[in-house]
């Protein structure tokens, strides 16, 4: 049998079991490696506080209902985005993929799946890349889909705020792009991950404010842009505050509940900030002709083939996937140690 991470309620995971699926002509199977837990929007299915455990997303007109139906219900299963798995089998009149090629992709905190082969072939891992890296993928792609939301410059600052994983990734990627990285966060951990990782400057949101530093640093000019990374809506205020009149903030965080702390009369009102929400559905209308959410990912895992960004350094815990339940609390409960943290199976 083959197993499933599920969530039985708020913050109670399991093990599921599932039939052994075969693959069918044109089709591979692809037995799990790795599976990395997405601090994030994944949590949120884990904690309860995912808005579609709540109310109902209708697609037709994108809004959420409050009514009496729900999105999602526990039990919750196939939740994961950051797999990296081998093939072990190929269907029939399957030319393009072969069985030990690497796959990364999204498939959920499965052990196995049947893809199809032309899926499976557009994401084959390179071989010079260590097959954990493969996890990072889709949360690569959305730190990037950030920073085409950011349209960074050559030259200018990028204030990042919240150096978790796509955070720390973002800092990176900005580099990449030109721009000189003021990396904001409150964990010493993560602030010195930063630095390791390129940021020319670091602010420790627990002994100054925010707003004040990044000024400081620009000649009190503040940010060109800054990217919001933390979900918290104090920290979307900070970056607010941090960035020059008539510039942009891009709030790519999933953000939870009511925005306390958030004051839109200050500094937003007062210096015109454009405030531009990244998510990893849609790209900058100004690109959408030309990228895609795969173009994403193939950039992003084409970068890492090339070395051009360091992920190694990310994974601070892996678990085998009968203690799945353990690394969920570790995520959700330690701030100050837990970053990337994966299950293998």
């Amino acid at each position: 049998m083959a197993r499933a991470v599920r969530f039985v309620s708020p913050r109670t995971v399991d093990i599921a079991e599932y039939e052994d699926p075969h693959p069918q002509p044109g089709e591979v199977l692809v037995e799990t490696l790795f599976s990395g837990i997405s601090a994030g929007t994944e949590l949120t299915a884990y904690r309860g506080s995912n808005p579609h455990l709540s109310k109902r997303w209708e697609p037709e007109r994108r809004l959420f209902l409050d009514d009496s139906a729900v999105t999602l219900e526990y039990p919750v299963q196939g939740w994961g985005y950051e797999e990296v798995g081998r093939v072990t089998e190929i269907g029939e009149a399957v030319t393009q993929v072969a069985v030990g090629d690497v796959v990364w992709g999204a498939w959920g905190h499965k052990s196995s799946v049947v893809l199809a082969e032309d899926w499976a072939a557009k994401r084959l891992l390179d071989k010079r890349v260590d097959p954990v890296l493969g996890i990072f993928s889709v949360i690569g792609a959305i730190a990037l889909n950030g920073i085409l939301d950011a349209d960074i410059h050559v030259g200018e600052y990028v204030a990042v705020f919240g150096q978790g994983i796509p955070g720390l990734i973002v800092t990176q990627l900005a580099q990449l792009n030109g721009g000189t990285v003021i990396a904001v966060d409150g964990i010493e951990r993560r602030i010195e991950l930063a630095r390791k990782l390129g940021a020319e400057f670091t602010v420790d949101f627990t002994k100054e404010r925010p707003g004040e530093a990044v000024k400081s640093l620009t000649g009190d000019r503040g940010a060109d842009v800054s990217i919001e990374f933390s979900g918290s809506s104090r920290g979307l205020h900070d970056a607010i505050s941090a960035t020059a009149y008539n510039s942009r903030v891009v709030a790519a965080g999933f953000f939870q509940g009511e925005g306390a702390g958030l004051y839109l009369g200050q500094e937003f009102h007062h210096n015109r900030i454009e405030l531009v929400c990244s998510q990893i559905s849609g790209v900058n209308p100004r690109l959408d002709h030309r990228w895609s959410p795969y173009r994403l990912e193939r950039t992003f895992m084409d970068l890492v083939g090339a070395g051009k960004v360091d992920l190694q350094p990310l994974i601070s815990d892996t678990f085998p996937i009968d203690e799945a339940e353990e690394a969920f609390r570790l995520l959700d409960e330690d701030r100050q140690d837990a970053l990337q943290v994966v299950l293998e199976f």
